[in-house]
C-alpha cells in the first residue's frame, strides 16, 4: 500500500497514512480521463439558445400584397427571413448535450485522477482541516505554510462551513466532499489536499 505523510496546517510533518491501492494505486488511462473530462463539460452546457423560425414569429398571416400585376415580387408573409421583423433562417435551437457516462466508468475515472495525483506528488494529506475562523488570511496562511500555491481543491469528508468560506474569495481554490468528487475537478487543479477523515471516506466511497 502506498504510504504519504501527514501534515498539520503548520506545515510539521505529525504523522504516516497508508491509501488504498485500488483506490490511490490504479493504473491510468489517458483516454479514459480524457473521456471523463469531455463528458462533465458537455454536461455543463446549458444549449438554451433559441431563435424563432418563420412559422413562430408573431403576425405575417395576411399576404402583403397581391400576387400580380404589382411589378414586385410575390410575397405570402411580412415574417420570411429576408424581411424585418421576420424569423431566422438556420438560428440555432435548443438542444441537450448532455452525454452518459457508465457508473463503473466514472468511478475508474476518479480512481484514475487520484493515482495519477499521488504518482505526480501533487496529493497531500493533513490531520485536520478545522480552521481557527473563516477568514480569507488564515487560508492564504494555511496555503503558504504547506506550500501549496495558489491553484488548490480542498477534500473533506462532511462539508466545512470555516473552509469553504475561507476559500470563496480565492479564485483558483475550492473545497469539495468526498461524495462529491469527479475526475474533472481532481485534474483540474494542480494540488489535492485531503484529511485523514476524507481519506477514509473517499476509499468507502470508491470501495463500495
Amino acid at each position: 500500500m502506498p504510504t504519504v505523510n501527514v501534515y498539520n496546517l503548520a506545515g510539521e510533518v505529525v504523522g504516516e497514512v497508508e491509501l488504498s491501492e485500488r483506490v490511490f494505486d490504479a493504473p491510468v488511462n489517458v483516454a479514459l480521463l480524457h473521456q471523463a473530462v469531455v463528458v462533465h463539460r458537455a454536461n455543463q452546457r446549458a444549449g438554451r439558445a433559441e431563435t424563432k423560425t418563420r412559422s413562430q414569429v408573431r403576425g405575417g398571416g395576411r399576404k402583403p400584397w397581391r400576387q400580380k400585376g404589382t411589378g414586385r415580387a410575390r410575397a405570402g408573409t411580412t415574417r420570411a427571413p429576408h424581411w424585418r421583423h421576420g424569423g431566422v433562417a438556420f438560428g440555432p435551437h435548443a438542444r441537450d448535450y448532455s452525454m452518459r457516462f457508465p457508473r463503473k466508468m466514472r468511478r475508474a475515472a476518479i480512481h484514475q485522477a487520484l493515482s495519477a495525483k499521488l504518482r505526480d506528488q501533487e496529493l497531500m494529506v493533513v490531520d485536520h482541516l478545522d480552521l481557527p475562523e473563516a477568514k480569507t488570511r488564515v487560508m492564504l496562511e494555511a496555503l503558504d505554510r504547506l506550500h501549496l500555491g495558489r491553484n488548490v481543491l480542498f477534500i473533506t469528508a462532511q462539508p466545512k462551513d470555516t473552509l469553504k468560506l475561507s476559500v470563496r474569495n480565492l479564485k483558483d481554490v475550492h473545497a469539495t466532499t468526498a461524495g462529491s468528487l469527479n475526475a474533472y475537478n481532481l485534474l483540474k487543479y494542480h494540488r489535492l489536499v485531503l484529511d485523514r477523515e476524507a481519506v477514509a471516506a473517499v476509499e468507502g466511497v470508491l470501495n463500495a
